[in-house]
C-alpha cells in the first residue's frame, strides 16, 4: 500500500517553496517523484500548435523528490509520517504523530 496517494494534502519540508502546502496530482513510484499542485512552478516556451495558435510562455508544475514532502495530519494540520495498519482485515493508513486515519 502506498503512503501518499493522489489528492492527499502535502507539505514540501525542502527546496524554494519549503513550508507550503498543495494537493498531490501525480505520483510517479519508480523514480520516487510526486507532483504537487501549485508548488515548484517554473516557466515552459511553448511553439504555436492548431490548439494554442499564439503559442508563448506556460506556467507548468515541476517534479519533486518523494522524500521533500509529507503528509499532512487531518488532526493537527501538520507534517506527520504515515504508518499502515490492519484493521478490519484492510489495511489502512494512521497518522504517526495523532493516530488519526487517512482516507
Amino acid at each position: 500500500m502506498q503512503k501518499l496517494k493522489i489528492n492527499d494534502e502535502v507539505i514540501i519540508l525542502a527546496g524554494k517553496d519549503k513550508n507550503k502546502t498543495g494537493t498531490v496530482l501525480k505520483i510517479n513510484q519508480k523514480k520516487n517523484i510526486v507532483i504537487v499542485k501549485g508548488i515548484n512552478m517554473v516557466k515552459k516556451t511553448v511553439k504555436p500548435t492548431q490548439e494554442n495558435p499564439t503559442g508563448g510562455i506556460l506556467d507548468k508544475e515541476q517534479a519533486i523528490h518523494i522524500s521533500n514532502v509529507s503528509l499532512i495530519s487531518p488532526k493537527t494540520k501538520k507534517a506527520t509520517r504515515v504508518r499502515i495498519e490492519t484493521k478490519d482485515g484492510k489495511r489502512v493508513r494512521v497518522a504517526t504523530k495523532c493516530g488519526s486515519l487517512l482516507k
